[in-house]
């Protein structure tokens, strides 16, 4: 069942570092600053809320989408050559048997040991949404951390404005300081995270290569150029078709983490010689 995934203790953790984060943004610095009764207070809680919405949204589509299962009766298409190819033929329809499956898996697919089993273009597994991040549920994982880092950093700028606004009397207590100091302080950090991280898999998707490929492609390279050769990621069709092959060619549906009608079955890729 799907809905087991949230039987998680980084599931839980989530939920409540959501909770504490909304409760404290809204119910206390918005309301200390500006008051929720008042139109910027409402306008600010209100676009807060929306955030927090549009990343709880995200969150629930990544736990629950499947990031897509190899099927069971795929047999990789690999055209017969000649018999000076035929050495290379053989090395790369072993390449892609997984043994811990006892299958075959497709070009992007890897095994994940947490899940036991081969998922399609996989990039990673997640343990905060205890759940892999592979083809069918990569796009929420986008959305999901660009929400979680504009929410994150609308949080900052809330809290650090109160206190800043704030007109501190000598006669307020020390636990009230250390508690403004501390939030700002771990929302500050939790904005930098998240943005590194978005950072991260916008120029992943820009060069259209997911983390496991990434670092095997360092690796490509470092061989490629002992042999004195030059290494291309065999996927990176350009910047504009690298994004619209993750995110759709609608632009008005980029950011929404369901509208994932232009993925297909995930055992096919079009690389740079097919494209060139």
């Amino acid at each position: 069942m799907k809905c087991e995934r949230f039987l998680s203790v980084s599931i839980l953790a989530v939920f409540l570092l959501m909770g504490f984060v909304y409760y404290t943004t809204v119910f206390i610095f918005i309301e200390d600053w500006v008051g929720l009764q008042s139109s910027a207070g409402s306008l600010n809680a209100l676009i807060f809320t929306f955030l927090v919405s549009l990343c709880l949204f995200s969150f629930f589509v990544c736990v629950l989408t499947d990031p897509g299962p190899v099927p069971a009766s795929y047999i990789p298409d690999v055209e017969e050559s000649g018999v000076a190819d035929e050495e290379r033929r053989k090395n790369s329809i072993q390449s892609r048997h997984c043994d811990k499956c006892s299958t075959y898996k497709p070009p992007r697919a890897h095994h994940c040991r947490v899940c036991r089993r081969c998922v399609l273009r996989m990039d990673h597994h997640c343990i905060w949404i205890n759940n892999c991040v592979g083809y069918r549920n990569y796009k929420a994982f986008f959305t999901l951390v660009l929400y979680a880092t504009l929410g994150s950093i609308y949080s900052t700028v809330m809290i650090v404005t109160c206190a800043l606004r704030k007109d501190w009397a000598f006669n307020e207590t020390a636990s009230l300081k250390i508690f403004f100091v501390t939030s700002a302080v771990m929302m500050a950090a939790l904005s930098l995270t998240l943005g590194t991280l978005l950072g991260w898999h916008i120029y992943l998707i820009i060069h259209n290569m997911t983390t496991i490929e990434y670092y095997e492609g360092i690796r490509a390279a470092w061989l490629a150029r002992k042999s004195g050769q030059s290494y291309w990621h065999p996927y990176n069709l350009g910047a504009y078709k690298n994004i619209t092959s993750v995110l759709g060619p609608n632009i008005l549906k980029w950011l929404c983490p369901t509208a994932m009608s232009h993925l297909k079955d995930g055992l096919i890729f079009p690389t740079r010689r097919e494209n060139s």
